[in-house]
């Protein structure tokens, strides 16, 4: 499969935020140097690509637009010209026109990465799918946080990664790395 006009790159909130409590350890260190070289590679093609970030509405949250951690991290910024979505839950088709946006521009094929692959990542992705659209994650370019479960004990961020990963990759998207997409891309 190549990536054409038809195919968008969207990064999701992609935000300092995270780095703030009550966020915890996080997996995947490599998560933003990953994202760098997609939007890069992304960006040499031409290809459609929308920004996509967390505006939460919860008092005190980190990525509260009132709070420095809405802030996209760096290198993740919008370029001119490049669309920016606002959302303040975890689809990022709920409640915003991104959707409608994407229908204009004819995509049939939506490639995800961001923060957190078990929440907004994983939301946004079921929510494609179920839209109609070939949904790709690249799971390298995406992380998520320990969690603690239900009898308090701390689920490694690690394995929520690779669950998450599996359940999509079963029902609701293709689940890549970032050296397959940039290889596609230089083959296109």
């Amino acid at each position: 499969m190549s990536y054409d006009q038809r195919s968008i790159l969207i990064p999701i909130d992609v935000q300092c935020g995270f780095d703030y409590p009550p966020w915890g350890r996080r997996n995947n260190p490599a998560m933003e140097d990953n994202g760098r070289r997609l939007l890069a590679a992304w960006r040499e093609r031409g290809l459609p690509l929308i920004h996509v970030r967390h505006d939460s509405v919860q008092q005190g949250s980190s990525l509260a637009p009132s709070h420095p951690g809405n802030a996209m991290r760096e290198g993740f910024e919008p370029q001119a010209g490049e669309a920016l979505v606002s959302k303040s839950v975890n689809a990022a088709f709920i409640g915003t026109d991104l959707d409608l946006r994407l229908r204009r521009l004819g995509i049939e094929q939506v490639l995800l990465f961001g923060i957190s692959t078990d929440m907004c990542v994983s939301t946004t992705a079921r929510v494609a799918s179920n839209l109609g659209y070939r949904t790709t994650v690249i799971g390298d370019a995406c992380a998520c946080f320990d969690l603690r479960d239900a009898d308090g004990s701390v689920i490694a961020a690690e394995q929520i990664q690779r669950a998450h990963l599996a359940t999509l990759r079963a029902e609701f998207a293709e689940v890549m790395d970032t050296d397959e997409v940039v290889a596609r891309l230089r083959a296109t």
